[in-house]
C-alpha cells in the first residue's frame, strides 16, 4: 500500500493503479478529503491577492460542499443512468478516488507567481479534469473513457446548475 504523499504524486501522475488503490481502501476516505482541503488552500493561496484571506476560507468550504455534491451526483449518474453492465460502485469509491483527482491542484498555489500564475492555475485545472475523468472511469469499473468523460461532464453541469440555484437563494 502506498503512502499518502505516494497516492498524491500517483493520482497527480495519472496512475490508474493508484486510483484502484484508493477506490478498494475503505480507510482513504480523510486521505481524499485531506488532498481535496490541500488542493482548496493552495488555490485560495494562489489568489489571496485577488480574493483575500476570506476568499481561501470560503473557497475551502465550497470546494469540499462541490466535491461531496459532485461525486454524489457523479454516483448517480454513472450507476443509475449511464452504467456499463460490470459497473458496481458506491458513493464512498467515488469520494475517495474523486478526492485524490484534485493531486494536481497543489500546483494552483503557484498562482502567486506574476505572469506565469495564471499559465500554471489553467493548467492545474486541465490537469485535474482529467484526473477526474480517470478517477470516475476506474471507480465506476467502466471500460469506457467516452463514458467517464459524459459522465464528469453531465455532474458537472448539475453542480453548476444547483450551485447557482444555491447562489441564487443566498442572496
Amino acid at each position: 500500500m502506498a503512502t499518502f504523499a505516494e497516492r498524491i504524486v500517483g493520482a497527480a501522475k495519472l496512475d490508474v493503479r493508484v486510483y484502484e488503490e484508493v477506490e478498494a481502501d475503505t480507510s482513504a476516505l480523510g486521505q481524499a478529503m485531506a488532498v481535496v482541503v490541500l488542493s482548496s488552500v493552495a488555490a485560495g493561496i494562489g489568489a489571496i491577492g485577488h480574493r483575500g484571506v476570506m476568499g481561501l476560507i470560503g473557497g475551502t468550504v465550497a470546494a469540499l460542499i462541490a466535491w461531496f455534491i459532485w461525486a454524489f451526483v457523479t454516483y448517480l449518474i454513472g450507476t443509475k443512468m449511464l452504467p456499463e453492465p460490470q459497473t458496481s460502485s458506491d458513493v464512498g469509491e467515488l469520494l475517495r478516488t474523486t478526492g485524490f483527482s484534485s493531486s494536481p491542484g497543489l500546483l494552483r498555489v503557484f498562482g502567486l507567481v506574476p505572469v506565469l500564475g495564471g499559465v500554471v492555475v489553467f493548467v492545474a485545472n486541465i490537469w485535474m479534469l482529467v484526473a477526474m475523468i480517470i478517477a470516475v472511469r476506474q471507480a465506476l469499473d467502466y471500460n469506457s473513457t467516452w463514458r467517464a468523460i459524459g459522465v464528469c461532464l453531465l455532474g458537472w453541469l448539475l453542480l453548476v446548475i444547483v450551485s447557482a440555484f444555491f447562489l441564487g437563494i443566498v442572496r
